[in-house]
């Protein structure tokens, strides 16, 4: 059977949680979910762009903190830590662009390797902290360009230095739990998520951002890699996984101490065209063209298999990729069109998932 949402939000109320990245896309929209269903939430990250999520529906009010800081400072995100002891960790906080790892590799591996130990050597000292979810990436596979799916169990790697950092934020991940993590009762799980979209996202050099803004500014939006297949998946999918994950760590320790892929299913393995495509019919405006001259590499195809969450976790992509397609239209819609506040809106998705 499916997640069970009210066993969730039962579980969750009241819980102490420590989301790191809370400012980020993801991290707003899992913020609002848990200050949704009662939990105690202390947020940790760099500050929110302007423009942002976070920002736009007030998302620091429904937290019990939300502490500005960078996690490869180790004694901000050791106080932060000790301060509140929390139950519950989700380090979310990241470098998450490729194309921004390029630029900065030496910023991306601080914050994605050395950030990473920094938590967890805080969860350590706290000695309150039952679970860990550390949200890694698809990319961290060593990728083949295959049309066959990634499990779990393949091999870890990167082109870039992004992808590779994840790949380390997992290997350490893998020895943290035997040396330490498995003898100290801390449950440690990592999980490796899908291209995630939805409303809300404003980051630079992210697909449905750029499309949003050129439609906004009234100019065509250019694509470097049309061709390119990914796993896109609504934000809310592999948040619900992250949430079911770090209930079953908390609550069985170490049998689910272990990787998890969060993809959708296959009928959202689409190139970056189609998207485009499919997101401008939706909102109902827009232009594109294609400009594939970028000289820095991006995978072509990507793929997930997510039988083991399906089999241990009873996981399952709630969303068709055209269902995915309109929820993130219609938020994007809603917010030039100023027809409902961002909260209100943002709310209403969750709620709607919740019941779907």
């Amino acid at each position: 059977m499916p997640i069970n949402h009210n066993d969730l939000t039962n579980f969750y109320r009241g819980k102490k949680v420590f989301l790191t990245g809370h400012t980020g896309f993801k991290g707003s929209w899992l913020s609002l979910w848990l200050s949704l269903m009662g939990a105690k939430v202390v947020g940790f990250s760099l500050k929110a762009d302007e423009e942002s999520l976070f920002n736009l529906a007030n998302i620091a009010g429904d937290l019990e903190k939300s502490i500005i800081g960078d996690i490869r400072n180790a004694d901000e995100i050791t106080k932060a830590i000790m301060d509140f002891r929390p139950e519950i960790i989700i380090h979310m906080a990241a470098q998450p662009l490729v194309r921004d790892s390029y630029r900065d590799p030496l910023t991306t591996y601080q914050t994605n390797v050395i950030g990473t130990l920094n938590v967890f050597e805080a969860a350590r000292k706290v000695g309150s902290v039952k679970a860990i979810t550390n949200i890694t990436t698809d990319k961290c596979y060593e990728n083949k360009e295959q049309l066959k799916p990634y499990s779990e169990e393949d091999s870890l790697g990167g082109y870039d230095p992004y992808s590779s950092s994840k790949a380390c934020a997992e290997i350490l991940t893998s020895s943290y739990r035997r040396s330490f993590f498995e003898k100290e009762g801390i449950a440690a799980g990592s999980v490796r998520a899908g291209n995630v979209i939805g409303g809300g996202d404003f980051s630079v050099d992210r697909i449905i951002p750029d499309i949003f803004r050129s439609i906004r500014d009234k100019k065509e939006v250019e694509l470097r890699s049309p061709n390119a297949i990914r796993p896109w998946q609504h934000v809310l999918e592999p948040l619900s996984g992250y949430l079911a994950l770090s209930k079953n760590l908390y609550e069985k320790n170490s049998a689910f101490a272990k990787a998890y892929n969060f993809g959708p299913n296959s009928d959202a393995e689409q190139n970056v065209e189609t998207l485009t495509k499919t997101f401008i019919e939706k909102i109902g405006c827009g232009s594109y063209r294609i400009n594939a001259n970028s000289d820095l590499h991006e995978a072509g195809i990507l793929k997930l298999d997510n039988s083991r969450v399906k089999k241990e976790l009873n996981w399952q992509p709630k969303l068709s990729f055209d269902e995915t397609m309109k929820w993130t239209a219609n938020w994007y819609k809603n917010y030039l069109e100023k027809k409902s506040d961002v909260k209100t809106f943002t709310t209403n998705q969750i709620n709607k998932f919740i019941a779907n």
